[in-house]
């Protein structure tokens, strides 16, 4: 049997199947990479927790929102790809969906009446009070500029987790009880190195779920699998739906 038939047999019987994924489910689509100077001759020479720490934004908050609206506008235009799709359609099967990236391009595919996905690292279409948690929506297609929060004056930020910032607790706790109760877990385009979030993979292997991995390098989590498919996401993924 070659791998892509047991990933398919394995998705198949799945009763409880968490679809895990990280950037490189989005990189087919073009989303940016956040480090380096390919990202951008301009934003390429900051270090990163000058961008996304709360320390780099109590600094610069000019400099980080700005930053943030650069990527925003990158995102405007950019679609959902082949992998998006196939993750979408496991989730009108009743699939969970816990997602790293804060890009939003699997809610643009989401079937109706499955939009529970599970952010761990919040959502890059959306500001945030820091201070009393106020939230507002953001359009990609109109941004606007760093302004007050309306109700306490400080400034809003992106919603999303920071360097040194912990995870929302009733998303973490959401995520912990999908990969407990999982049968089966897909584990699409991460490197598994951003911990907490890669530790959900050892927890449905621990709790004897079938682990699926789609990545385009080995992994930490490569010795708990029990298919690896060294593929692109947006290549690999339609074939196994």
């Amino acid at each position: 049997m070659d791998e892509r038939t047991a990933a398919r047999d394995i998705l198949a019987a799945a009763r409880r199947l968490v679809v895990f994924t990280g950037a490189g489910v989005s990189a087919d689509s073009g989303v940016p990479t956040f480090r380096g100077a390919s990202a951008d001759a301009l934003w390429g020479k900051y270090d990163p927790y000058q961008l996304a720490s709360p320390q780099g934004f109590a600094a610069d908050p000019k400099l980080v929102y700005d930053w943030y609206n650069w990527r925003r506008s990158q995102l405007a235009a950019i679609h959902p790809n082949p992998a998006h799709n196939a993750i979408a359609t496991l989730q009108a099967r009743g699939a969970a969906v816990i997602t790293q990236n804060v890009d939003g391009l699997h809610e643009r595919v989401a079937p109706p009446g499955c939009m529970t996905i599970l952010r761990l690292h919040g959502k890059i279409a959306a500001d945030r009070c820091s201070v009393c948690e106020y939230a507002e929506q953001i359009d990609l297609h109109n941004l606007p500029a760093l302004r007050p929060c309306p109700r306490c004056g400080e400034y809003l930020r992106p919603a999303v987790v920071w360097f040194g910032e912990s995870l929302d607790p009733a998303v973490w706790r959401a995520a912990e009880t999908a990969c407990k109760n999982a049968d089966a877990m897909l584990v699409v385009g991460t490197s598994g190195e951003v911990y907490p979030a890669a530790g959900l993979v050892r927890l449905a292997a621990r709790n004897r779920a079938k682990i699926i991995l789609i990545n385009l390098e080995a992994s930490p989590f490569d010795d708990l699998v029990d298919v690896a498919l060294n593929r692109r996401a947006a290549d690999i993924m339609p074939q196994l739906i």
